[in-house]
C-alpha cells in the first residue's frame, strides 16, 4: 500500500459504521436514535462546510452555457422532427 493510500485510509477510520467498539469486544456498539441523528446532522454540516459558492460572474457564465446548449439542442430536434415527419409524409403519401 503506498504511503499516500494509507494516509486516506487512517484518515477515514473514523468515519462510517464501525468507528467504535462496546466494551465486549468485536461488535461496533450501537448507537441510540437520537445519537445517530446527531451525527447525521453533523456530517451533514461538515459537508456544506466544503461546498464552494460560485460567484456571480461564474453563475452567469454556467447559465448562459446551458441556456444555449438548450437553445442547440432543441433546434437539433426541431430539425429532425421536421425531416422525419417530411419523409413518412412522402412514403405514406399523407
Amino acid at each position: 500500500m503506498s504511503d499516500s493510500a494509507q494516509a486516506a485510509a487512517s484518515g477515514a477510520e473514523g468515519t462510517g459504521r464501525g468507528g467504535e467498539r462496546s466494551a465486549h469486544g468485536g461488535e461496533p456498539a450501537r448507537r441510540g436514535l437520537f445519537a445517530r441523528i446527531a451525527v447525521f446532522v453533523r456530517q451533514v454540516v461538515a459537508e456544506l462546510k466544503k461546498v464552494v459558492r460560485p460567484t456571480r460572474s461564474d453563475l452567469l457564465t454556467y447559465t448562459s452555457v446551458v441556456l444555449v446548449f438548450v437553445a442547440v439542442v432543441m433546434a437539433y430536434v426541431t430539425g429532425l422532427d421536421l425531416v422525419i415527419g417530411t419523409a413518412v409524409g412522402w412514403i405514406f403519401g399523407g
